[in-house]
């Protein structure tokens, strides 16, 4: 089978020749130059330029001159194996030769999300490399792997959110070939992949559309990363177009699952159809007889993104990054209050039983890291699954200055509660490469602006700057915080798989694979039958009581995060899923000592 996504951008291979298509309505001139030629670009109307070539084949590289110029990549390239500042290269997407095409998808209650870094989860830090660990994954009970942007970065290191080239995955990972294929074996091993893309700013260095399109960006805000993109203004249809394109280029061409959108809260638009309804909307007429599942990450907490319909269907995205359940849980394992975690400090085990139940700890009450502002939509409506959990992710480790995962901050024996509750419960679980066995490497901060010094030191001097303001980084300490801008910071956070068979890795890696099977045993079974309520209570000021009903039963998570014992009680018809190790039980009662916890399973009556 061959898979290609038709566009109005960039290079389309026909019968009639390759055309060369750029929106550029700001230019004077525009030519193709490919190899040592170098034509005109006629203009088409409404801004874009296109020329026919009948001598361009695969393989072939170009790049265009705007009003005489230096040379610029085409910003729909596909690949780019000189990275940002060389030219593109003609691929010919119908050449790959698939053999998946029986994979349709999977329900996503039955997603177990697995964020991966490509260039840090192996040693190679290629999907080649990557490639031999997916049966480890399927093998563990991941069900789909999460890959952080792939989009063309500048340098051979980044996190992806640097990218500028949003159609072209990374050269420095391998070649869209490379990627087909991993997406392909993961399927064979009935693995899902999901595709971080950035739609809310470009990258700071390498982006040349401003030469060409100054309409693509707007002066009416600025994201946090640099400028504002134009999706409600004047020319902001060929805008539109370009990411709602990249959403389908990504599902289709390369067969993914399903995009994680990131830090939506940032995108600006007043039009009367918002970018993230109109990508939502697309992805669902075009792609009918696929299961393709949006995620969005949204610092405001609207809940109108992940509605559901009257049949339970999400009318928009199927769910959204719980930043809530990531923060009650770490300001009760770490006590840290520093930053946003004093939004939860107050009374962390409430937050934190209202995030299990409800969803959201914030449903429209003020932030006081926020300075008052109400934060969020109501919840309690929403089905678990709509929310993503974690307890770590590429966000809350790699921006701390160490780059600490919990298991370098918390004693083993809170971690193991907090692991059951986060794979047991009903939202959506997601773990970040190598949690699953407590890696010993961190995973730092790192960007790689080689070519630009002056870059590179904003960098530096920006993150000094910002963990200044915690209290556990002083002046004095400032100077320790590592330097993301060498090839230091990567290498610390690559993987070491082969300590996963070391004590103390092998014990947390047993006990993740066993709460992931009860998780297929216990919780999907339920899960995939009509969600119906949740409640949660707070006993002895520090005992959780959350229980979630479905049409085919119930679960209910009991924890003590006190100093003391509480009692604990099985109701009715519940048994015991999983408990901490030596919990006190007799028949149907018992005590909790401090961080212990107990899951239990109810038929329907």
């Amino acid at each position: 089978m061959m898979r290609a996504h038709s566009m109005p951008f960039g290079v389309e291979i026909g019968p009639n020749g390759t055309r060369f298509s750029l929106w550029a309505p700001t230019a004077h001139d525009v030519s193709l130059v490919m190899e040592d030629v170098e034509q005109t670009m006629p203009a088409i109307g409404d801004g874009w330029r296109e020329l026919i070539s009948e001598n361009a084949g695969a393989g072939c590289r170009y790049a265009f001159r705007i009003n005489g110029g230096p040379l610029v990549p085409d910003p729909a390239s596909r690949f780019q194996p000189d990275d940002v500042q060389g030219r593109s290269v003609v691929v010919d997407p119908r050449a790959y030769q698939w053999s998946d095409d029986a994979w349709s998808g999977r329900p996503w209650e039955d997603a177990v999300l697995y964020e991966i870094h490509v260039g840090t989860a192996t040693t190679a830090g290629t999907y080649a490399g990557l490639l031999p660990k997916l049966d480890q994954l399927a093998g563990l009970g991941v069900t789909a792997i999460e890959l952080m942007p792939i989009g063309d970065f500048p340098g051979r290191r980044n996190w992806g959110y640097d990218g500028v080239l949003p159609f072209a995955p990374d050269a420095s990972y391998g070649t869209p070939e490379e990627l087909k294929h991993l997406i392909e074996r993961a399927h064979a091993l009935q693995l899902m992949v999901f595709i971080d893309v950035v739609y809310n700013h470009f990258g700071p260095s390498g982006n040349h559309i401003r030469q060409y399109a100054s309409s693509f960006f707007t002066e009416h805000y600025r994201t946090p990363w640099g400028d504002g993109i134009n999706f409600d203004g004047a020319d902001s249809r060929p805008v539109r177009d370009f990411f709602i394109h990249n959403a389908l280029y990504w599902l289709e061409e390369f067969h993914a699952d399903g995009l994680r959108l990131d830090a939506v809260h940032a995108i600006r638009d007043d039009s009367e159809t918002h970018i993230l309804a109109e990508i939502a909307t697309r992805v669902r007429q075009e792609l009918p007889s696929r299961t393709v599942h949006l995620v969005v990450e949204n610092d405001a907490n609207e809940a109108h993104w992940i509605a559901r319909d009257a049949l339970g269907r999400p009318s928009f995205h199927t769910a959204q990054w719980n930043d809530d359940f990531h923060h009650a849980w770490h300001t009760l394992l770490t006590g840290e209050k520093d930053g946003y975690y004093r939004d939860y400090a107050d009374d962390p085990v409430a937050r934190l039983g209202r995030t299990l139940a409800d969803g959201f700890a914030y449903q429209g009450e003020p932030s006081a890291h926020r300075g008052g502002k109400a934060r969020g939509e109501p919840s309690a409506h929403l089905p678990p699954s709509a929310f993503v959990a974690f307890l770590q992710n590429h966000d809350q480790t790699g921006n701390r200055a160490m780059g600490e995962r919990l298991s370098h901050l918390v004693e083993p024996r809170k971690l193991a509660l907090a692991r059951a509750a986060l794979l047991l419960s009903p939202q959506i679980p997601l773990l970040l490469m190598g949690e699953e066995w407590a890696a010993s490497s961190p995973f730092l901060y790192f960007v790689d602006f080689a070519d630009d010094e002056s870059l590179s030191a904003a960098v530096r001097h920006g993150r000094r700057r910002e963990f200044a303001r915690f209290s556990a980084f002083a002046d004095p300490l400032a100077a320790e915080i590592p330097d993301p801008t060498t090839d230091a910071a990567a290498a610390r956070s690559i993987l070491q798989w082969d300590e996963r068979r070391l004590t103390p890795h092998a014990d947390v890696l047993a006990d993740t694979r066993r709460l992931l099977q009860l998780r297929r045993l216990e919780v999907w079974p339920l899960t995939r039958t009509a969600y119906l309520s949740a409640e949660w209570s707070v006993h002895a000021e520090s005992a959780l009581d959350v229980v979630w009903r479905f049409g085919g039963g119930t679960l209910r998570f009991l924890a003590n995060f006190g100093e003391g014992s509480v009692l604990w009680r099985i109701h009715g018809n519940e048994r015991i899923l999983w408990m901490s190790p030596n919990v006190s039980r007799t028949g149907n009662a018992g005590m909790l000592l401090p961080w212990e916890g107990v899951m239990l399973r109810g038929s329907r009556p």
